[in-house]
């Protein structure tokens, strides 16, 4: 018999972890839009988050939420600068661009970490955040974690931020044409590295701020990189390649999935499940859930 409490708490627990993914899916999302490029790093850009987190909220006061506008500022200014490596390597005369992405994406996700591992070991490392800890309880309902619901509300705050920019300036226009038609975005007069370069910063900035929360949640480990980089592709692979709407239920169904499988199968099986959910959606809607996104092929 199921027990509705534990039920209750289980689909709490999904959505709230389905709010941060959000954040991390519709980044790496963006990125395949605008650059055309499956960006294997990202996955260590949530560890690198995770990392800077542990290390720079003893500074203030052991409160790892106040570290998130660094990150922001620091993420985006390295996505920035190595947004013009990642358009050297996929353009010009070279042959197969969308490999030539792949094999620069994987180096860079070897380098962050092999960079990590040298500096700080295996072990893994606490993200601390006196202000974020307990939970609250609504009758009826179940117990709501202070650091997961924050981190729920940060994903949202942040995914309605980067859609309003996308629809509502001239900004998110251009990575809009850009991601369209990227020859035609140019003859209308659109700068493309300089968007590229903004598209590929917001994406770093994002990813590497959701990497503290996630830290907060769970802990910084150096090999935490591969199971976030699954959780990207199974996320845009189940939104359907590039449509960033998509994003939204996607995350919530990894939150969803990987909350029951952990409870009624094995924390173990998460990943195992969730290869399968994509097979069969690609076997029956290559194009995602809702139809809507690119093939995939």
């Amino acid at each position: 018999m199921v027990d509705i409490g534990l039920f209750t708490q289980i689909v709490i627990n999904g959505l709230l972890l389905g709010g941060i993914y959000v954040t991390i899916g519709v980044g790496f999302s963006l990125a395949f839009g605008v650059l055309e490029v499956v960006d294997f790093a990202v996955g260590e850009y949530v560890m690198v988050g995770a990392f800077m987190g542990a290390v720079l909220a003893p500074l203030f006061g052991a409160e790892g939420v106040f570290v998130i506008p660094i990150v922001l500022v620091v993420f985006f200014a390295v996505g920035a600068l190595i947004q013009p490596l990642i358009h050297h390597v996929t353009t010009g005369d070279r042959p197969h661009p969308l490999l030539m992405g792949l094999v620069f994406t994987f180096g860079l996700a070897t380098f962050l970490r092999g960079g990590v591992l040298t500096v700080f070991g295996p072990n893994s490392q606490d993200v601390p955040s006196s202000l974020l800890t307990g939970g609250i309880a609504v009758p009826g309902l179940g117990t709501f974690p202070v650091v997961r619901t924050v981190t729920a509300v940060f994903g949202v705050s942040g995914l309605v931020v980067f859609m309003y920019y996308l629809y509502r300036t001239r900004g998110g226009m251009a990575i809009r044409a850009i991601a369209e038609d990227r020859t035609n975005a140019r003859l209308m007069g659109i700068n493309i590295n300089r968007y590229q370069s903004i598209a590929y910063g917001a994406y770093a900035a994002l990813t590497g701020s959701a990497g503290v929360f996630i830290g907060m949640t769970f802990n910084a480990s150096p090999g935490m990189g591969l199971q976030y980089t699954a959780f990207a592709f199974f996320m845009v692979v189940l939104a359907g390649m590039g449509y960033l709407p998509g994003v939204i239920i996607a995350g919530i169904v990894l939150g969803l999935t990987q909350s029951f499988t952990a409870v009624y199968i094995s924390g173990n099986a998460v990943l195992l499940v969730l290869f399968a959910i994509i097979y069969v959606v690609l076997l029956v809607s290559p194009a995602g859930i809702l139809g809507k996104g690119e093939w995939a092929t």
